[in-house]
């Protein structure tokens, strides 16, 4: 718990610093690389060809998982998703929602649609989730959308 925590503050506190810095004047994947946590991430959007679509005009809300979240994947199930970037955009797009969702938008058992088409619940008691992510920090702002850290990739329905 103590290190769950801990990530989350140092995550929040690097996210704080890229964000503000130029008054959100970097995109969602320029903020994602400043944070300098969510290297996989950036490495997944860039074998599924998504860093140019990230870099848009948006506004996108972003369920983004840490690099600890990756790692706590099977092991080789993130070599085998880099391999297959078919798959690979199927599972990232399935944690943006086209539009700026804040956490001040969000209700308990709410049902939002991702940009793969399936839905994601997110639940706001005892914490904010997203499926069985946590949002570890919130509201993130980037010049076009908002970034929520959650601990865990979530995978599309089947």
């Amino acid at each position: 718990m103590l290190r769950r925590t801990f990530t989350a503050l140092s995550t929040a506190a690097l996210f704080a610093t890229a964000a503000c810095a130029g008054g959100h004047s970097k995109d969602i994947v320029d903020t994602a690389i400043d944070a300098g946590s969510f290297t996989t991430l950036i490495a997944a959007t860039q074998a599924a060809g998504l860093v140019e679509t990230l870099k848009g005009d948006g506004p996108f809300t972003v369920f983004a998982p840490t690099d600890d979240a990756f790692a706590a994947l099977p092991e080789g199930t993130v070599e085998a998703l880099l391999a297959d970037p078919d798959a690979l955009a199927e599972i990232l797009t399935y944690h943006v929602i086209a539009g700026k969702v804040m956490s001040t938008d969000l209700s308990d058992n709410m049902m939002a649609t991702t940009v793969n088409g399936a839905d994601v619940t997110i639940t706001t008691m005892n914490g904010v989730k997203v499926n069985d992510a946590n949002v570890v920090a919130a509201d993130i702002e980037a010049s076009n959308g908002v970034i929520h850290v959650i601990d865990k990739v979530i995978l599309p329905p089947s």
